[in-house]
């Protein structure tokens, strides 16, 4: 008995060497490849299988991405090109061009906005542009809950599919792991195309639990299309338990559309592996009033090579000369991210953090209050949200370039999920962020006016301390 003792553990050791070697091969920031050490150290058989369903990367899967990636870019380059007198602000050129040799994230003008900051603007909006759809409707989102709009918005879905409409449905599989089978049938009952993604089937899929489909993306005739924080859930309406939720989505219509459809249709090749390119999904936009609003759609995911959404935070911070303003659920930065927002701060720009004041997840906030405290240190205001859970992710700069997306600024989203976010350069739209932003933080509290905030026990903050060193993995 005693040999089957030593031959488990010998196995053990040699699977959990294995996969040390392997965290330190693929040269990830230091900072998860220690998170990741420390666990298959120190939880002897836990560790292993944390590893085992959230540790592996996808960067093998890159080939696939960027071949739909390629020919799904030539229909919007060539409306691209033929925008007449396109004009690149000089101050963000080169963040317009870092982003465009990342993933070919195409910059169109002629666009008009309309930014909602709660589910009560936001699904009847929504609703509207469903019910005049003509030719197709196409959404990707991380949640899609089973619950009254969740079945409101089935039933408006089946009933443009009746009427011959094109309706095709991505929802994340792990997102959307509690809403029914039956839920999506009804729909594929009815002619809807519906496709979980990366669906999880234990255990021969037990590699794709980390890496989700965190966008929220609607694009209605690919003219009229639909990004940020919200998913498509009850709770955006009527909170949870009593707390309300705030959140921020915003509606484009003009050529911007173009790269919202592109995210989608490439998300789409993933799951269905049909690639669709038809002229007729990137129709000719004629924007009602011409003007200047520069829109370009940035999405990220694990199988690129480069963080495509951090890269671009990291710019606007460092290139900032005034103000820079951000609201995010979870704050638990990368290094780099860290270091911009303190180097800006220390620099004499107004960098102002807002997260809630209390979070729906526990363990992320303990994780960021050692980092929120640090912020502080740099000169970093850090306000709390206190009239609910703020989902909302937004940043705006110097009034003149602003962003909304589902992107929170942590290790997650920069670097494991698949996001999307819609970056304007446009003086009007920044402005009106800001003052959404302004808004939000009349119903905020400073961290540091928080009482008994830097009185906590000493276990407390040691555990916060530990919970810090797993961030990267939350």
């Amino acid at each position: 008995m005693i040999y089957i003792h030593w031959i488990v553990l010998v196995a053990y050791t040699v699977v959990a060497i294995i996969a040390m070697i392997t965290v330190l091969l693929e040269h990830r920031q230091p900072a998860k490849t220690i998170a990741w050490v420390l666990v298959l150290s120190f939880l002897p058989l836990l560790g292993i299988i944390l590893y085992f369903f959230f540790g592996r990367r996808t960067r093998k899967d890159r080939h696939i991405w960027q071949n739909s990636l390629d020919q799904l870019t030539k229909r919007s380059m060539i409306e691209f090109a033929e925008q007449k007198q396109l004009e690149l602000p000089e101050e963000h050129r080169e963040l317009i061009q870092l982003f465009m040799n990342q993933n070919l994230a195409l910059p169109f003008k002629n666009n008009e906005t309309d930014v909602y900051v709660s589910g009560y603007e936001f699904f009847p909006a929504l609703l509207s542009e469903i019910g005049k759809a003509e030719h197709h409707i196409h959404i990707v989102s991380y949640i899609i809950d089973d619950d009254p709009l969740g079945r409101l918005l089935r039933d408006a879905l089946i009933d443009k599919a009746r009427k011959g409409v094109e309706v095709r449905l991505l929802f994340d599989d792990v997102g959307s792991w509690k809403t029914p089978n039956r839920f999506f049938e009804q729909m594929r009952e009815e002619g809807i195309e519906v496709h979980s993604f990366m669906p999880v089937r234990f255990p021969a899929f037990t590699g794709k639990v980390n890496y989700r489909n965190h966008r929220k993306i609607i694009v209605v005739d690919g003219k009229v299309g639909f990004v940020g924080g919200m998913n498509l859930a009850q709770r955006y309406v009527h909170g949870v338990k009593g707390k309300k939720w705030r959140d921020t989505h915003v509606k484009i219509s003009g050529s911007a559309v173009y790269g919202l459809q592109r995210a989608f249709l490439v998300d789409w090749f993933h799951a269905d592996r049909t690639l669709i390119t038809d002229r007729k999904y990137y129709p000719v936009t004629t924007a009602e009033t011409t003007n200047n609003c520069l829109v370009q759609i940035v999405t990220s995911s694990p199988t690129n090579v480069w963080e495509e959404l951090e890269q671009g935070y990291i710019k606007i911070l460092l290139s900032a000369k005034r103000y820079v303003y951000m609201e995010t659920p979870y704050f638990l930065p990368t290094e780099p991210i860290f270091f911009a927002m303190r180097t800006a701060a220390l620099s004499g720009v107004d960098v102002r953090l807002m997260v809630s004041l209390k979070s729906d997840s526990k363990l992320v906030q303990m994780a960021s209050r050692s980092y929120l405290r640090q912020t502080i240190q740099a000169g970093v205001k850090v306000l709390c949200y206190e009239e609910g859970f703020n989902h909302g992710k937004l940043l705006v700069a110097d009034d003149n370039i602003a962003t909304i997306g589902s992107a929170n600024i942590d290790f997650r989203s920069f670097e494991n999920n698949f996001e999307a976010n819609a970056f304007f350069y446009d003086k009007s739209m920044a402005q009106r962020v800001k003052s959404i932003f302004l808004a939000d933080e009349a119903k905020c509290i400073p961290l540091g006016k928080i009482k008994g905030i830097d009185q906590k026990m000493f276990l407390y903050r040691l555990w916060e301390s530990v919970i810090r060193l797993l961030s990267p993995l939350l």
